[in-house]
């Protein structure tokens, strides 16, 4: 690994600690704390949030005609990704431990939280969920994919890829028939030690 890419890494890690302390933050400010993966307001929060919800009624009542109409097919994409969850995870439980890549956590991707607020009807409560559900799917999905390509192809693309998974920076330049051979193993290698490499991050 060249120092340029070393030095990127470290600039990444970097980050993250800054996005954690943030969140820390705002914690803070807003008056909760996470608990057993449970959020906890405190009582006086909680209420000022039950004023502040938009009864169904009303909510139902000031909807566009093309946000209800649409509803339905945002929906019908919940199918797939429930399919698509259950076959990814059989693969990776499954294919995994015969690779030697660590699995990855689910729970870490599907994050489902904001039913906790108050200040949301049951509708928005709803959607939020699917939305947590459904996009957490996708980045879990990815990962997946991600680990399995540095284990398998861990070459880039001749062409710009709009933007890469984390793995990506660290695969061979396409067109580096050289460095593909004497690498490989290398970055096979360093997909078996995912987990303990992101450990070590923070």
């Amino acid at each position: 690994m060249n120092n340029r890419l070393e030095s990127l890494l470290e600039e990444i890690r970097q980050l993250e600690k800054e996005v954690l302390e943030e969140l820390e933050q705002k914690r803070e400010q807003w008056s909760y704390e996470i608990i057993a993966r449970s959020v906890h307001f405190r009582e006086e929060v909680i209420e000022q949030h039950r004023r502040q919800v938009t009864h169904v009624r009303e909510y139902l009542r000031r909807a566009k005609w093309r946000h209800i109409i649409t509803a339905p097919i945002i929906w019908m994409n919940l199918f797939p990704a429930l399919l698509l969850d259950l076959v990814v995870s059989v693969y990776q439980w499954t294919c995994f431990p015969i690779y030697g890549i660590p699995r990855v956590k689910r729970s870490e991707h599907v994050v489902i939280d904001r039913h906790y607020l108050q200040y949301l009807n049951i509708i928005e409560k709803v959607n939020c969920v699917y939305c947590g559900y459904f996009n957490g799917v996708i980045s879990y999905v990815r990962e997946v994919a991600a680990r399995t390509e540095q284990y398998w192809c861990p070459i880039k693309h001749a062409q710009r890829v709009h933007d890469p998974h984390s793995r990506y920076a660290g695969f061979v330049d396409f067109g580096d028939g050289e460095s593909y051979r004497e690498k490989f193993h290398a970055l096979r290698g360093r997909a078996q030690e995912l987990d303990d490499n992101k450990e070590n991050r923070h």
